[in-house]
């Protein structure tokens, strides 16, 4: 929480809403950042939205509107402005300066909440590159912006005491940062390849943040992730084994929520999380038909996978919160599957499973083979990744029945019975 002794920031929001975005898009965006300022434990003032034809490269709204915030600060008695946008290095010291106030954008205030988020060693490097990477194209003026307000939003978390080193110091710092996380993806990588020789299918939930997908985690796992009704209630990917109504064992990993307008160096910086679902066999697409921006939620969530060159994965729409919302809302229409739950009562759940269920058996091939003795290595092949197997001795051999994926299936093709 971002409460202090003295005082709770208060906080004016200011978005410029280019001609080509409708208004009623840049009030959403807008609104989204309130959350996002409340999230990180900000009070808001008001809202202010200026329409442009070009954003302003010095001041990234008109110089007059800066005058009219100024003024409207002082009114207020605000202690700090966030812009709807990232700002350059240059519009940020132009603000800072003539504003003379705490100046934030967007890109901060996630940041902010990513660092109070972050559990895991993996989490904590991520956040902490993210913000040496933001901070170091903005030494220039940042301190001094910063020193306006001790701590606060945009000031914490592991690089905070980093916030005054030079770009030397950065460089060598974010060095370090690079090779403990490439220690850290070595690992990663690791127990994916366990998994896959374990042959465990993994489903990934994806979904723009605060869509209910830790809530679903923990309603089919059973298991106690934090969930919260706010934004980034969840940064680290959990994942939990879970058992289908045949009995096969799957993983199901809970990712970091999307939300539109992330940089595409955020992007990068959490790559190696976000791309658990780059390596998933399924994906669920869990989304809150309750929200009115439930499009433009649907448009962010497909663009991020896009960037992170997710496809020809089987993706399953699962229309979270069905028993508070029972009026239209927007389909998915990328998606092969669809089902309808409310994760937190429980709703549907079964369904959802047997879902997975079918598309994971849609891709293998149901067999009945007559293994003699002699033939061992065939059956430990059965074992290894053949499922829901059924065997029988017999005086000459071992039979046994299930399913097998079909591109393995080709090694026991020979031990078939007619």
């Amino acid at each position: 929480m971002i409460t202090h002794k003295e005082q709770i920031e208060r906080l004016i929001l200011v978005a410029a809403q280019k001609k080509q975005y409708k208004e009623e898009e840049a009030w959403e965006s807008l609104d989204e950042l309130a959350e996002l300022v409340k999230t990180a434990g900000g009070e808001v003032i008001t809202q202010v939205l200026q329409r442009l034809d070009h954003i302003n490269p010095g001041f990234y709204i008109g110089s007059g509107k800066v005058e009219e915030i100024k003024e409207m600060a002082q009114l207020h008695g605000a202690t700090g402005i966030v812009f709807d946008d990232e700002l350059s290095p240059i519009q940020m010291r132009n603000l800072a300066e003539a504003l003379q106030i705490k100046v934030m954008d967007r890109t901060m205030v996630i940041l902010d909440i990513f660092a109070s988020r972050a559990l895991s060693k993996e989490g904590k490097l991520q956040v902490e590159m993210a913000q040496l990477k933001y901070q170091s194209s903005r030494l220039i003026g940042f301190g001094t912006m910063l020193s306006r307000q001790a701590g606060g939003i945009g000031s914490r978390g592991p690089g905070e005491k980093k916030l005054e080193l030079d770009k030397r110091h950065l460089k060598v710092r974010m060095e370090i940062l690079q090779a403990e996380l490439a220690e850290v993806e070595k690992h990663r990588q690791l127990i994916r390849s366990r998994r896959d020789k374990n042959n465990t299918p993994v489903v990934a939930i994806v979904g723009y943040t605060n869509a209910g997908k830790s809530t679903l985690l923990n309603q089919l796992s059973g298991s106690d992730v934090y969930v919260q009704n706010q934004l980034f209630a969840t940064l680290d990917p959990t994942t939990r084994g879970i058992t289908l109504p045949s009995g096969s064992e799957i993983l199901l990993t809970d990712t970091v929520g999307f939300i539109r307008k992330l940089p595409h160096h955020l992007v990068k910086a959490f790559y190696s999380t976000l791309e658990e679902a780059k390596y998933a066999d399924i994906i669920l697409h869990v989304m809150d038909v309750s929200s009115p921006h439930l499009e433009t939620h649907q448009q962010v969530v497909y663009e991020t996978l896009s960037r992170l060159q997710i496809s020809d994965i089987p993706i399953v729409a699962v229309y979270n919160k069905i028993d508070t919302h029972a009026e239209d809302y927007p389909k998915d229409e990328h998606a092969t599957y669809e089902t309808y739950i409310s994760a937190k009562e429980g709703i549907g759940c079964e369904h959802l499973l047997s879902v997975l269920e079918e598309i994971l058996y849609s891709n293998m091939q149901a067999f009945d083979i007559d293994v003699p003795y002699t033939n061992q290595d065939i059956v430990r092949y059965c074992h290894e990744y053949g499922e829901r197997l059924e065997e029988e001795y017999t005086n000459e051999g071992v039979k046994v029945k299930g399913y097998m994926p079909k591109d393995k299936f080709y090694k026991i093709e020979a031990y078939i019975l007619s």
